[in-house]
């Protein structure tokens, strides 16, 4: 279907499904709130919604199973019909979705950059040998492991939230978070500074909004009806980061970064594989149209296979 929806023909209700954090309630509230201006005669409800990511807080990720830890349950409530979309943070979903959802749309990139926290140190440079530095991501561990060997990694597991709360309690001189959540819950004046993508290139999908969907047969075409939120540059770049990772396997088991960004008509893609000690990395790098984001992901990550990504990944 190619509906054009207006404030006429819209649903009377729509349910958005969300985890309970408060970062993931703000996000769907955003969409709540545009859509509500879309659409001023339905009634948007948000559905909280606790996953299992949420409540395993004692491993990393990576041991855990990966980002579908983060979505399943939102797509259960979607495949009962107890909700009709989900919002996530597109760096947060898994690279391949199961079979009858897809994603709608994709929002306006926020800051695509990691951010570093600290009450002491005003960058890593600053930090003393032997400071513990927590992050969830291997591959923020992975860059700061290779740049700074000195420092000390631990993992740092929970909402936004109860990362900044071990922070304070001095369980680590500095943490490393998307400044893009930070931004969003009115926190940036706790950033000390901002990695730049040469020290720190960001996750797949890092600052932007995604909304999936389940497939449905009752004649509502929710893809046109999202389409006035959907930001088609954002798209783009994340289309050919995503793919890169797809096409490398990528999950919260392996410390891969890809970075996009158009200038004009024309799309710079950088990614980088590594071991979770950042003893062995691997960068590529190519530029190409920007309408053909997937092809120019797909080139990066022969880039990177062709340097020996494969045994970074199999080991």
């Amino acid at each position: 279907m190619n509906t054009s929806y207006s404030s006429a023909n819209a649903p009377s209700r729509l349910v958005i499904a969300s985890r309970e954090s408060r970062l993931a309630m703000w996000q769907a509230e955003h969409v709540r709130d545009r859509l509500k201006l879309l659409y001023p005669q339905s009634d948007v409800d948000i559905l909280g919604v606790t996953t299992r990511g949420d409540q395993l807080l004692e491993q990393t990720l990576s041991k855990l199973g990966g980002k579908s830890l983060f979505v399943k349950e939102l797509e259960t409530a979607m495949a009962e019909g107890r909700a009709d979309l989900a919002v996530h943070s597109l760096k947060d979903m898994p690279m391949t979705l199961p079979d009858g959802f897809v994603i709608a749309a994709m929002l306006e990139r926020d800051d695509a950059r990691d951010a570093l926290i600290s009450n002491h140190y005003a960058s890593l440079a600053e930090l003393p040998a032997g400071a513990v530095v927590g992050t969830s991501s291997l591959r923020r561990q992975a860059l700061v492991a290779a740049r700074y060997p000195q420092l000390v990694i631990k993992p740092l597991r929970g909402n936004l939230d109860t990362r900044l709360a071990k922070l304070d309690r001095g369980e680590y001189a500095a943490i490393i978070l998307a400044a893009a959540g930070l931004n969003r819950l009115g926190l940036a004046a706790r950033i000390r500074s901002f990695l730049p993508p040469e020290i720190s290139l960001p996750a797949p999908g890092q600052g932007t909004l995604a909304i999936e969907i389940a497939q449905r047969d009752d004649g509502l075409d929710l893809i046109a009806l999202l389409a006035p939120l959907h930001h088609a540059p954002s798209a783009l770049v994340s289309i050919a980061e995503r793919t890169v990772s797809r096409q490398l396997g990528g999950s919260c088991q392996v410390p891969l970064s890809a970075y996009a960004t158009i200038s004009g008509t024309q799309m710079h893609l950088r990614a980088m594989v590594a071991t979770p000690d950042g003893r062995r990395m691997l960068t590529a790098e190519a530029r190409g149209p920007a309408s053909a984001p997937e092809a120019l992901g797909l080139h990066v990550a022969a880039q990177l296979r062709a340097q020996g990504a494969d045994d970074i990944l199999t080991a």
